[in-house]
């Protein structure tokens, strides 16, 4: 059974926040700021905060930016992973996975269902990784956003999470690259 082995140290980890938006500013980025109140609470770093609007260049080139930053551990991007013609966050982030990580999304997708019913399939949630660093494209909405980090990404960024999580992997990820 999944649990916190409280015989290890807690590594806090550096982690920035992007929110797409053609419509939002830091004022009312409720997404943004369920995101940044969480992580902040599980002892983390919001290393960077920033909206961008619903384009696949803008999006791809703040992501750039953070995953060649060596003190960005994880990316958070929040908003356009729907269905819309706008909704573009998908395509900008998976065109920069070395790896992706498909369970995030199927496993983000199989909890919000018990929330949100078959709506859940709207969702285009993703995650992989990218010069050694993670990049996660959760939904706009704040509770998406809250079910993400407290159902998912709480758990895998504690590397005392048991049986295994990704922050013990972080030190392995540019193992590519040597």
């Amino acid at each position: 059974m999944p649990k916190i082995d409280e015989s290890r140290p807690f590594l806090p980890v550096n982690i920035a926040v992007v929110t797409v938006s053609d419509t939002r500013v830091a004022a009312d980025d409720r997404s943004g700021d369920a995101l940044a109140e969480r992580i902040a609470g599980a002892g983390h770093h919001v290393a960077a905060r920033t909206i961008v609007k619903d384009d696949i260049a803008a999006i791809r080139a703040q992501v750039q930016a953070f995953i060649a930053d060596p003190r960005i551990d994880v990316v958070l991007t929040t908003g356009g992973t729907g269905v819309t013609g706008r909704d573009v966050t998908p395509e900008a982030v998976e065109a920069l996975y070395e790896k992706a990580i498909p369970g995030f999304g199927e496993l983000f997708r199989y909890l919000s269902y018990a929330k949100v019913g078959t709506s859940t399939i709207q969702s285009r949630a993703t995650g992989g990784v990218a010069n050694g660093t993670y990049i996660f494209a959760l939904p706009g909405s704040p509770s998406a956003c809250r079910d993400a980090w407290d159902d998912i990404l709480v758990w895998q960024l504690d590397n005392r999470h048991r049986p295994c999580n990704l922050v013990e992997l972080m030190p392995r990820l540019r193992e590519h690259m040597a």
